[in-house]
């Protein structure tokens, strides 16, 4: 693919994760598991790969230790074929010491590797989606109109519209309007999307407005032009493209598929169940667009007469006898115990399996095992990694709180998250 070959893409890590915490609590937002095996950051560089694009930098700078080692061991190139992924952390150098201090400024300071590449475009991601797409079409038609910068853009209601960047496009598919996160009525009716426009490219009846996918085609001598020219500038969106749309060509791209921010605890949750439904949204076991991953040494899961329904069971997993899962994701080495009940609950899994030795010395000190006990009941949870859920303990959300934060877990949007490594003993309740 030579044209592929003309393009570099820069991965943006995300910050602090505040919207996902706690289960950015002690990694980076593109390292938090998903979908019981993978990793966020697995979807946009695998997209990457699938469209044939093999040089791939990851801006980090936040608790990226974990993101670090998952790059490491998941993503290693024949030494003659020119293809990484690889990870630029936040760092002194002799232009900054500066932390990046938002999505224009980490672009910003490592324009040095976009220049020393020589590439003709670049293509700018997000760390914390899920989508499945081929870039060539999108390269094809940023080629083809000549512009400045290309924004892929998807149709939504005005529900999720009011969590995201929207933008208004002219017939020509000029972006003339960039607004993020809009609230009020009058907003809305300017960035309503003309019903015949969307019905002329096959969008009719998928939402009046276009969301900005946080997916940006760039001209090189375009993005190192306005990243100089605003040089205070922190946020790609709000301080760069908005102001600049009168002088720089900004065209919207189309796109018609599955696409989800993950980038709160609501939205994941929520896209995880949509996992496990009989027509998932999202199709992990899709011949074409493989999501890769870390290859794992883990036995197949062991599951002994459980009732399973609508579940998504990853490697290493230990189900005991009488236990109940519906509509669950289960993550890497979970164990559950005898007769215990996950509904409607992701379960992260966990970072190793714990020896016989170790399982009796802590239940010697009263500390249950790592993962679900005996006789507990989960439902409607995120569970992090390594969490000890003890025997006949209730993860339910039994007052039905909305948002409360508590010593060991939150809630969010009425979802009850158990950080990494959270104990809820014996008999407790939540």
């Amino acid at each position: 693919m030579p044209a592929m070959q003309d393009v570099l893409t820069l991965i943006l890590g995300g910050g602090r994760g505040a919207r996902l915490y706690p289960l950015t609590r002690r990694r980076s937002e593109p390292a938090v598991p998903l979908a019981g095996k993978y990793r966020l950051i697995d979807v946009p560089v695998s997209n990457c790969l699938n469209s044939g694009l093999n040089r791939v930098y990851v801006l980090t700078q936040f608790l990226s230790a974990s993101l670090h080692r998952h790059l490491g061991d998941a993503y290693q190139f024949d030494p003659f074929g020119g293809g990484f992924v690889e990870e630029l952390p936040a760092r002194q150098t002799n232009e900054t010491s500066n932390w990046y201090r938002g999505t224009a400024d980490a672009l910003r300071q490592n324009l040095h590797y976009v220049e020393a590449d020589g590439c003709r475009d670049v293509l700018v991601l997000s760390g914390d989606q899920l989508y499945r797409m081929h870039f060539r079409p999108l390269l094809e038609a940023h080629r083809r109109a000549a512009t400045d910068v290309t924004v892929a853009a998807a149709p939504v209601d005005r529900g999720r519209a009011a969590r995201l960047g929207v933008l208004r496009v002219d017939d020509a598919d000029r972006v003339v309007t960039l607004v993020e996160k809009p609230q009020a009525d009058v907003q809305f009716a300017a960035l309503r999307t003309p019903a015949d426009w969307l019905q002329r490219r096959g969008a009719a009846g998928r939402g009046d407005y276009l969301a900005n996918m946080g997916i940006y085609l760039f001209r090189c001598p375009a993005l190192t032009g306005l990243l100089r020219d605003a040089p205070d500038a922190e946020d790609l969106v709000r301080e760069i493209l908005a102001p600049r749309l009168a002088d720089v060509r900004v065209v919207a791209h189309l796109f018609t598929g599955y696409w989800e921010d993950l980038g709160d605890v609501r939205a994941y949750y929520d896209a995880h169940l949509a996992l496990v439904g009989d027509d998932p949204p999202f199709d992990f076991h899709s011949p074409e667009g493989i999501i890769y991953t870390r290859m794992r040494d883990l036995p197949a899961s062991h599951v002994r007469a459980a009732r399973v329904d609508r579940c998504l069971m990853s490697d290493g997993c230990e189900v005991g006898e009488g236990a109940v899962l519906e509509r669950c994701v289960v993550g890497v080495r979970s164990r559950i115990g005898a007769g215990a009940v996950v509904r409607e609950a992701v379960l992260l899994g966990a970072d190793r399996l714990e020896t016989p030795a170790e399982r009796a010395e802590n239940r010697r000190r009263g500390v249950p095992d790592v993962g679900v006990g005996a006789g507990a009941v989960v439902e409607r949870a995120i569970v992090d990694r390594d969490c000890r859920i003890g025997r006949g303990a209730r993860v339910v959300n039994r007052l039905g709180l909305r948002d409360h934060t508590a010593d060991g877990y939150v809630i969010r949007d009425g979802v009850v998250v158990l950080p990494e490594g959270a104990v809820v003993p014996d008999g407790a309740v939540i």
